[in-house]
């Protein structure tokens, strides 16, 4: 920025001043208009100081080439979470929102190196057996389901009623959840996200998964579960438990916002309609402009070191803006040429996402589903009513009410065929009349 151009000011109602320069990644002004902040921010550079929440200081990158060059670099930087020096030094409250999902756990997350490789090798090599046919029904078969639950009433919040459910039906199925230990998954990961009693939340999913590794220990099934215990690299039961709550918490989350992002974006553009590639095309779209996980990709300098030109520390929490990168100014023109899908929702490097090929093929099957059956589906309530959920980390709304011509949707089996091989390990944990889990009900009314 030269001497003539005009430092930029904060957006309104942004107390960076106050905060000795950092830019708050929290509350509803963040949320209600974050680009105005990433815009904000690049003045600084290509990072900028900011604060996740109430005492928690980060160096944010903003600028596309420099996140790629951080993704890519697992030689200066780190991930392993105990490195982090202000954790360490005791200058994080322990009731900060931000530490449970910034904290060390000992899963492909948060390791380098040799051990990093090990974990991940056994994630992408099960998640690479999925068979793609059989997630497409089981995700069309799911989406009837969720949508037989409020199809009759002519109206529905679809992020709440069908993309917040969804994601979790899947994932209970891909991993061999039988009723009793798929409704504590629920609980569980509804509970951490939603902050509502988070840590008692976060032990049950770890519970709940414990027995699905036992479970799984005695009676091996076809699902993710299953292939991760069994591959060469020999994951312990504890090793097992990590890698499981890390697939499950962290697929839910940004599935939950994917889904609902990409029907948001369908449901106030009306040239989509015009255009072939309708929800593809609409999916990039979003991944580019309204990514589910908008800042995350927590690393830790090795060693005193600059950086982009500015000077951090050994153990400074840096992170990266996947939203901020993908609307780098400079990729405006590029964008037109180049790849649509050249993005970092996805994240980049070593640690890029290893489940994204299923992501995709799950929510483009949600969403063409939704749109089949709802025909006339329209936004209940004015666009610039919808309001976001506040936090540094996800980029997803609040409710998404829409409104259509009530159907009746048939209770037809799409999936009988898949449902068999499943019986057996589901006979144990047969949903009993007093289980009114949403999994249980669900395989209650596979049954019918």
């Amino acid at each position: 920025m030269d001497a003539s151009t005009p430092t930029p000011v904060p957006p309104p109602g942004c107390p960076a001043h106050a905060l000795g320069g950092r830019v708050p990644l929290y509350g509803p002004e963040f949320a209600a208009d974050p680009q105005a902040y990433y815009a904000y921010l690049r003045h600084y550079g290509p990072t900028a100081p900011v604060e996740l929440a109430p005492g928690v200081e980060a160096t944010l990158v903003t600028d596309y080439p420099t996140a790629l060059q951080l993704l890519q670099d697992n030689g200066s930087f780190r991930k392993d979470a105990r490195r982090w020096r202000a954790f360490q030094e005791g200058l994080i409250p322990p009731d900060s929102p931000v530490a449970p999902l910034l904290s060390y756990r000992p899963n492909a997350m948060f390791s380098d190196g040799a051990e990093h490789a090990r974990l991940r090798m056994a994630i992408t090599d099960s998640m690479a057996r999925i068979d793609t046919n059989r997630l497409s029904r089981r995700t069309e078969q799911i989406s009837d389901y969720l949508i037989a639950q409020f199809g009759s009433r002519g109206s529905a919040d679809l992020l709440g009623d069908y993309a917040k459910m969804l994601p979790l039906f899947v994932f209970n199925q891909l991993f061999g959840c039988p009723a009793d230990i798929g409704d504590r998954v629920f609980f569980g990961i509804n509970g951490m996200f939603e902050g509502v009693n988070a840590e008692k939340a976060a032990e049950v999913l770890y519970g709940a998964v414990g027995e699905l590794v036992a479970l799984k220990r005695n009676a091996p099934g076809d699902d993710v579960t299953s292939w991760l215990m069994q591959h060469q690299v020999k994951l312990t039961d504890a090793e097992m438990v990590h890698q499981l709550a890390l697939l499950l918490a962290a697929g839910a989350e940004p599935m939950r916002n994917l889904i609902g992002n990409t029907l948001h974006r369908l449901l106030t553009h009306d040239d989509y309609a015009y255009r072939g590639g309708l929800i593809d095309e609409a999916l990039d779209d979003t991944l580019w402009e309204n990514p589910p996980i908008a800042n995350l990709a927590p690393h830790y300098p090795a060693s005193d070191m600059e950086f982009a030109g500015q000077w951090l520390r050994a153990g400074d929490l840096v992170l990266v803006s996947f939203a901020a990168a993908n609307s780098d100014p400079a990729l405006a023109s590029s964008r037109q040429t180049g790849s649509n899908r050249a993005h970092l929702a996805w994240s980049a490097g070593p640690h890029g996402c290893p489940s994204k090929d299923p992501a995709r093929q799950i929510t483009v099957t949600a969403v063409e589903n939704l749109l089949n059956r709802l025909p006339d589906v329209e936004l209940a309530v004015p666009d610039d009513s919808l309001t976001w959920r506040p936090g540094a980390f996800s980029r997803g709304l609040t409710v998404l009410p829409a409104r259509f011509t009530p159907i009746t949707v048939s209770p037809a089996r799409t999936m009988v065929r898949d449902a068999a091989p499943a019986r057996a390990e589901q006979a144990a944990a047969e949903p009993s009349p007093e289980r009114t889990g949403m999994w249980s009900s669900f395989l209650s009314w596979l049954k019918k």
